[in-house]
């Protein structure tokens, strides 16, 4: 037993390394991934008519983000001349895959929904629910997360909730950073 936590505790430190070396970053939307996104701004922010504008970030300050801001990941979203908030695309690993997921942001930089949008496994999907997930609405740009301390566990999908945990307290992280770096005007 002992064996076996210690194994899975070694590979979500290999998995949080190749994290950190490769970054967050999502290359290119797909239809599917579109799709998704598009019916979380409309559930999250109660609109029909908007768009999504991706939001240009120079490669010196995308260096200076936790998070991966150089893809197509950060968009503003938009509806009759009016900005909503802003919506991160992002990718994070599961226990042997990676999963799609998505933070949503107020104007005032708060965290509105977060959502799992593709999960590629059959175990550790209790990180999709909403009832978890939750935990991350009203969390404020800058704010640092630890799991386990202001996100409680969840069990079966360890390596996925903890991954979650970090992914999104470094999106909370660099959106501090583009605040200061007055990039949202």
């Amino acid at each position: 037993m002992l064996r076996a936590n210690k194994i899975q505790q070694i590979s979500a430190m290999v998995m949080l390394s190749t994290l950190f070396l490769f970054g967050f970053k999502v290359d290119k939307l797909s239809p599917r991934l579109q799709e998704k996104i598009n019916s979380a701004v409309t559930g999250t922010y109660e609109v029909t008519d908007f768009t999504i504008n991706w939001v240009d970030i120079t490669p010196e300050l995308n260096q200076k983000t936790p998070s991966e801001l150089g893809g197509d990941n950060l968009f503003e979203v938009v509806s009759q001349g009016k900005s909503l908030g802003y919506v991160y695309v992002g990718v994070a690993p599961s226990l042997k895959k990676t999963f799609d997921y998505v933070v949503l942001f107020d104007a005032d930089m708060s965290i509105k929904k977060s959502k799992i949008l593709i999960y590629r496994e059959d175990h550790g999907r209790q990180v999709g629910s909403q009832r978890w997930l939750k935990q991350f609405i009203g969390r404020k740009s800058g704010e640092t997360l630890v799991y386990g301390k202001d996100i409680d566990g969840i069990s079966g999908a360890t390596v996925s909730a903890k991954s979650m945990t970090l992914a999104v307290s470094q999106v909370l992280e660099s959106m501090e950073i583009l605040k200061e770096s007055q990039v949202f005007n």
